[in-house]
């Protein structure tokens, strides 16, 4: 959460006096946004450091780095230190959120992913939720320091605090988590044979390089990697400018702040439910029709509706799609990747082409367009659209694949979802006999 809250809190330092202070234009404050998504683009390999080195030393660095970067900014004197700060913020958070998500599938089997990695992803509209609160808070005081200043400070310190409890807490395999039992952890050894074939603590090391080479010529890591561009046009700006667009329907800056929390909770709320859902019934692909389409209802209304009653409305409707489409897609994509090596290299592969997609979307809400933004609106209605076809593609594929396995294996057995194995069932999600491709 602390990582979302302090990537997107530059939106609410620019109404909240930065871009006064700065004398901020649209294309210096597009820039902020945009060097942080080139740096994370560009240090995406760094997933693969949490299967190379030990997790807990991986994990305390990049907390460490990014809440120090996040509250140095707090210090910055003029626009392009801030842009230089933006940048290296960009590169510690590239090193943690997808590892996260990377390292869930090291403790998780594949029927049970997909929900953590919800509660993980949920993180970033619980994040918006408090940003908005925490910046109504701290802009309705009368600081000494400017208030722009004073919400990095807030903001970034709990952050260089929490490295601490990484170090300590962060276990670097399931059996070494301090919190689970001697019986446990035994059942850990059996759920980690049975999803790669091999010991837990023997997970951690150098990649498997023919497994790095087989997810770039998979499609199914390619649509995952298009469905995950088309989600992060809209993921990606709605933080960063849905204060913006609150303010431009008509609100004062304070209460602009305020308002865009209840969207940003009603979204961390749909986040959990859609991925449970998703888990639950095995049908993710048909779970991200369902939350691409209700994002791209909410852009629709949003572009071309003037109530603003209707259009706040809207604003829960985009929040809801847009957040819950994306931990569904990382959940498919490590779903249907067998290895460790290939579900590393496949976050790697949809995060280089899925976080190119913030260069578009937060490149669509030039302040000339207000105060309706008709224009960034329907490109993001296009691209959750567009996220929505592609959902039902890949799963009239895999449903393919899936005819192609039971013809040659014959047709599987019902998932049997416990924690100990039977004879055969040894390295089964690491595409064995009774691997199935998650629809």
């Amino acid at each position: 959460m602390l990582a979302f809250l302090d990537r997107g809190n530059i939106g609410n330092a620019r109404i909240a006096g930065l871009e006064k202070d700065f004398n901020l234009d649209s294309n210096g404050y597009q820039w902020l946004i945009n060097v942080f998504y080139i740096a994370y683009v560009l240090a995406e390999f760094g997933i693969l450091l949490w299967k190379v080195f030990p997790p807990h030393i991986v994990g305390a660095i990049v907390v460490f780095g990014w809440g120090l970067i996040a509250t140095v900014q707090a210090g910055a004197q003029n626009w392009g230190g801030l842009v230089a700060l933006r940048f290296l913020l960009g590169v510690f958070e590239a090193c943690y959120g997808p590892g996260i998500i990377y390292l869930l599938s090291f403790f998780y089997l594949r029927h049970e992913v997909g929900f953590r990695c919800g509660i993980f992803a949920s993180a970033a509209p619980l994040a918006s939720t408090f940003a908005g609160a925490l910046a109504y808070g701290i802009t309705s005081g009368h600081s000494h320091l400017a208030n722009w200043r004073l919400l990095f400070l807030v903001e970034g310190l709990p952050t260089v605090l929490l490295s601490v409890i990484a170090w300590f807490f962060i276990p670097d395999s399931p059996e070494q988590a301090r919190f689970l039992n001697a019986e446990e952890k035994e059942i850990v050894k059996s759920r980690a044979m049975r999803q790669v074939g091999v010991d837990a603590k023997a997970r951690i090391g150098i990649p498997r390089l023919p497994d790095l080479g087989a997810v770039l010529i998979d499609w199914k890591a390619w649509l995952c990697a298009l469905m995950y561009f088309s989600g992060n046009v809209s993921y990606s700006s709605l933080p960063v400018f849905l204060p913006t667009i609150l303010k431009d329907m008509g609100y004062t800056a304070i209460n602009a702040q305020g308002l865009s929390a209840p969207p940003s909770f009603a979204a961390f709320l749909c986040a959990l439910v859609t991925t449970w859902v998703a888990d639950k019934t095995q049908q993710r692909c048909f779970v991200l029709f369902v939350t691409s389409a209700v994002g791209g209802a909410g852009y629709i209304i949003l572009a071309t509706v003037e109530t603003v009653g209707v259009r706040y409305f809207a604003t829960f409707l985009a929040s809801a799609g847009v957040f819950s489409t994306i931990p569904n897609i990382l959940a498919l994509t490590l779903n249907n990747q067998g290895s460790d090596t290939r579900r590393g290299m496949s976050l790697v592969l949809i995060n280089f082409i899925g976080q190119t997609g913030p260069f578009l979307g937060t490149n669509v809400f030039p302040t000339r367009q207000a105060p309706r933004y008709v224009e960034g609106m329907s490109i993001c209605a296009a691209f959750m659209f567009f996220s929505a076809v592609l959902a039902l593609i890949q799963r009239y594929l895999l449903v393919w694949e899936n005819a192609k396995l039971d013809r040659k294996y014959g047709t599987a057995p019902p998932k049997e979802r416990t924690d100990f194995m039977g004879s055969d069932d040894v390295g089964l999600e690491d595409y064995g006999p009774k691997f199935r491709y998650v629809l």
